[in-house]
């Protein structure tokens, strides 16, 4: 499996010392031919490269999970 990720962002996680938020953009995530994915990484150790949690959205899906998440406001 080959897959190409792309650092976008990383953003400090509000509540912690060190924790940020990680945006990338992974081409090719579950193998040929699979369509990229924003991958929403979480590090309490402040790794944006390594996360500890991360969600994989399919590009498909971020108008409607922005939107979803912007109601939680």
């Amino acid at each position: 499996m080959s897959s190409k990720a792309t650092l976008e962002t990383s953003i400090p996680l509000s509540g912690t010392k060190n924790g940020v938020i990680s945006i990338s953009k992974i081409e090719e995530p579950y193998g040929t031919g699979s369509n990229t994915v924003a991958s929403i990484g979480i590090s309490l150790a402040g790794n944006a490269e390594e996360p500890e949690w991360k969600v994989h959205l399919p590009l498909d899906n971020l108008d409607d999970v922005i939107e979803a998440l912007q109601k939680l406001q």
